[in-house]
């Protein structure tokens, strides 16, 4: 397995979600295509869909199951410093599960509110605009109604995070209805988070 290859999987676990290359390059400065990402597709421990001009990973069961045998695996030669402290911590990280009775996918589940975060500052472009609640969920699809629920509960609880309800009922969709977020025993329609939070 190739640092990169390595890298990747570690990765994909970590962040318990589908990752896009641009995704993959902000969390952790690396990318998967060609020969690698075939590689990965190939042994059957990602799969990569192509979704509109983006290629999508997601780490399968396969997948999980050679990163939690990575655990115990020695340091690779020529990995260096980092490598050596990163098998360091995946030792650690072993004897913790082994400890616990835990699995790898009780440790690294998704981060949800980032995830919502992350969506808001797409479809706003970075500005801190209002947009409806039920657009998210619905750019959010793979996120279950009560993990966004919870998610957005939690955000509401922010600093510059304003989750509102929309003051002219009218104007509500169905989508809208389904889509709240109830607060305080009001139904909450729309999100704006203000700039740098």
């Amino acid at each position: 397995m190739s640092p990169r290859e390595l890298a990747v999987l570690l990765t994909l676990l970590a962040e318990a979600r589908e990752l896009t290359n641009a995704d993959l390059f902000a969390v952790a400065g690396v990318t998967l295509d060609g020969a690698p990402r075939r590689r990965l597709n190939d042994m059957g421990l990602v799969v990569s869909e192509k979704v509109g001009r983006a290629l999508v990973h997601e780490l399968t069961e396969a997948g999980v199951q050679w990163c939690a045998r990575e655990l115990t695996s020695p340091r690779p030669a020529k990995s260096g410093s980092f490598g050596g402290a990163l098998y360091a911590v995946l030792a650690g990280l072993h004897r913790h599960l082994d400890d616990s009775g835990r699995q790898l996918t009780d440790i690294f589940q998704p981060d949800v509110p980032a995830q919502i975060l992350r969506k808001y500052a797409e479809l706003t472009k970075g500005k801190p605009d209002q947009i409806r609640i039920a657009d998210l969920r619905n750019d959010l699809p793979h996120i279950p109604p009560e993990d966004f629920t919870r998610a957005m509960t939690a955000l509401a609880d922010r600093d510059g995070v304003h989750v509102r309800a929309e003051a002219d009922r009218k104007t509500l969709t169905e989508d809208d209805h389904a889509a709240a977020v109830v607060l305080g025993g009001t139904a909450r329609h729309l999100l704006t988070v203000e700039a740098g939070r």
